[in-house]
């Protein structure tokens, strides 16, 4: 630690019930951190909601994050392997989880235990729902009575280290809350390079000891029952995955391709053009919007840009809503477009309620084989987009037309962006939409 000043890392009364696990894992666990010897601003805390996520108030010293139910082990592994690449993985994270939260983010645990990212979990099982009125979980014991389960749980219990084991996980353990070396096995797992996992095993006493004939004395018991035995578990040893991103990361590659280009002028656009081009999913539309975008970033505009598409990806429409702006863009909305362009029967359907509110300022353009335009008071222009661009360059002809007619700023700056970032597989479409626009 920085400073004794600091310690305990536990500050507050607990907020549990009388005899609740929860504080004695609590408990446990600041002592464990407390004895890693690690300065409070390399250890991150993440919580799960439920009784377990009430510690988040009690480390105020630490950095801290409550998550949504059973994700907290997915904001984890994301933290960590961002904190591995980028600062060389000088953060611990733990992560405090019930039985609850962890069945229901079950894929979350499988995979950070395959990826071995460097995260402790500290899973709380009190065998129940406990906060929202006893119902049964996923790791409820067999013959249990829960609020779900009057007549005793007909299923066997998850064995969640099992799972985590055969998933590849290279620290776990099982544990009493009342076992008086607990901190110690904390500690092991909190240092141990990769993803590893600490059960602790606690009567919920709002609603277990209630409803089943159970007390602390019994939980050694119940383990062996169940068939799940206490103690730490042997586990493959295996490269954690900072170490195996150190030996299989990739050589720094060359600059991502949709790079904006160095500024080269100043637009004349003095408000916002909000736009939306929409065609066929596989045509380069979203390809188009974005190198709008940016070729806009370098004539000193904001930008906006999101998309849509269908949930299949390479069938049904492809659209992309771009705002432009002289000032900063604080609502990427867009109610009613002053720009609509259409490359294909697909983007035409899917734009048409848009292309009907338009008024009189606004400017459509259209290719001219397509069906349906609705009446609109905006000025529509019908062109042969898709004979002269072709089908895949359409979007970004009809954006270079754009640029023209509204003067936001010259076309040549969107296609030597297109040149920029496309490369040798862009250029002939650049050339095509070049020579036709007149750019």
């Amino acid at each position: 630690m920085a400073s004794a000043e600091i310690l305990p890392l536990l500050r507050g009364e607990l907020p549990y019930c009388k005899g609740c696990g929860h504080g004695q894992a609590a408990r446990a666990l600041s002592q464990a951190l407390e004895a890693t010897g690690l300065p409070t601003e390399q250890l991150c805390l993440v919580s799960d909601i439920g009784c377990v996520g009430l510690i988040d108030a009690l480390l105020p010293t630490l950095h801290t994050v409550h998550t949504t139910h059973g994700r907290s082990t997915a904001f984890a592994q994301g933290l960590h392997m961002a904190d591995a690449v980028l600062h060389g993985g000088r953060t611990k994270v733990i992560v405090v989880i019930g039985d609850g939260g962890a069945t229901i983010g079950l894929l979350h645990l499988v995979a950070a235990a395959q990826a071995n990212v460097d995260v402790t979990v500290v899973l709380h099982n009190n065998h129940l729902y406990g906060m929202t009125g006893g119902q049964g979980s996923g790791m409820t014991p067999a013959d249990w009575i829960t609020t779900t389960t009057r007549g005793g749980n007909p299923f066997p219990p998850l064995d969640m280290m099992g799972i985590l084991r055969a998933s590849g996980a290279t620290h776990l353990g099982r544990y009493v809350a009342t076992d008086p070396r607990l901190p110690e096995h904390l500690r092991a797992a909190i240092e141990h390079p990769g993803f590893a996992c600490v059960e602790v095993l606690e009567l919920c006493t709002a609603f277990g000891v209630k409803f089943n004939a159970m007390n602390a004395r019994k939980l050694k018991d119940l383990a062996e029952l169940t068939g799940q035995p206490l103690g730490e578990l042997a586990t493959p040893a295996r490269p954690s995955f900072a170490e195996a991103w150190r030996q299989h990361a990739p050589a720094p590659a060359p600059p991502r391709p949709f790079q904006p280009i160095a500024p080269t002028g100043t637009a004349a656009l003095d408000r916002p053009l909000r736009l939306v081009v929409a065609g066929t999913a596989g045509e380069g539309v979203q390809t188009a919007a974005s190198l709008l975008a940016q070729a806009a970033v370098g004539q000193g505009l904001f930008a906006t840009r999101k998309n849509d598409n269908l949930v299949t990806q390479g069938s049904g429409y492809s659209l992309s809503e771009v705002v432009l702006s002289p000032e900063v863009v604080h609502f990427t909305g867009i109610g009613v477009p002053d720009l609509v362009i259409a490359t294909s029967q697909d983007g035409l359907k899917r734009t048409a309620k848009a292309v009907a509110a338009m008024g009189a300022g606004g400017l459509v353009i259209v290719d001219e084989g397509l069906d349906g335009l609705p009446g609109t008071a905006a000025r529509v222009l019908r062109l042969p987009l898709r004979k002269l661009a072709g089908a895949r360059s359409a979007a970004l002809a009809g954006l270079a037309l754009a640029l023209k007619e509204t003067g936001a700023f010259a076309p040549a700056h969107l296609l030597a962006q297109a040149r920029t970032s496309l490369g040798e597989g862009g250029a002939a479409a650049v050339s095509a939409v070049e020579a036709w626009v007149g750019a």
